[in-house]
């Protein structure tokens, strides 16, 4: 059988490195970006941490426009946040707001805990690997995910960009990340 996925993903460099979550790329054999103007790349990944979830991979592209990393420790709870990103995996560029819930929410995901910004910004399955953005358009997170019952609403996960800025700047550099099993 062969199975699609999709996510969402953030370029952190003009020369088509973009960052997004584990796993959306886990197990994938073959990769595809299609950025917001309809352009499609096949991408390759450059490195992943199963402990961060997070990847980095690689278009073969330049003069991309990159997010600019903003400094996801001075967050206050009821900070407003943007997020972007390709729900359903069918919607790409959709852009949800809401304010920052927690910026230290501490759940467990594939057993793995985790210390996440909670927002209340809509995060749907699709969104993982988006950007969480503060208002001035800086990046503050990686959408991760997001809490989904009857009773719940509201409820999405983004990994602090402050936390893993060496975890990505590692796997741009190549190497393996220590972290990580996956790698």
């Amino acid at each position: 059988y062969v199975s699609q996925g999709a996510g969402s993903g953030v370029i952190i460099s003009k020369d088509g490195y973009i960052v997004t979550n584990n796993h959306v790329v886990s197990g994938a054999t073959s990769l595809k970006v299609t950025t917001t103007d309809g352009t499609e790349y096949d991408a390759s990944v450059v490195g992943k941490d199963s402990q961060t979830d997070l990847a980095v991979i690689k278009v073969d592209a330049n003069n991309l426009q990159a997010a600019t990393l903003g400094d996801s420790d001075i967050l206050q709870v009821g900070d407003p946040a943007i997020a972007i990103g390709n729900p359903l995996g069918e919607l790409g560029g959709t852009v949800t707001t809401g304010i920052i819930s927690a910026t230290d929410r501490q759940i467990t995901i594939d057993d793995e805990t985790m210390t996440l910004l909670q927002t209340d910004a809509a995060i749907n399955p699709g969104n993982s690997g988006g950007a969480l953005l503060n208002m001035s358009g800086e990046l503050i997170g990686i959408n991760s995910a997001k809490l989904s019952d009857t009773d719940v609403e509201g409820m999405g996960y983004a990994i602090a960009i402050s936390d893993v800025k060496d975890s990505i700047n590692t796997m741009l550099e190549g190497k393996d990340v220590s972290k990580s099993s996956n790698t």
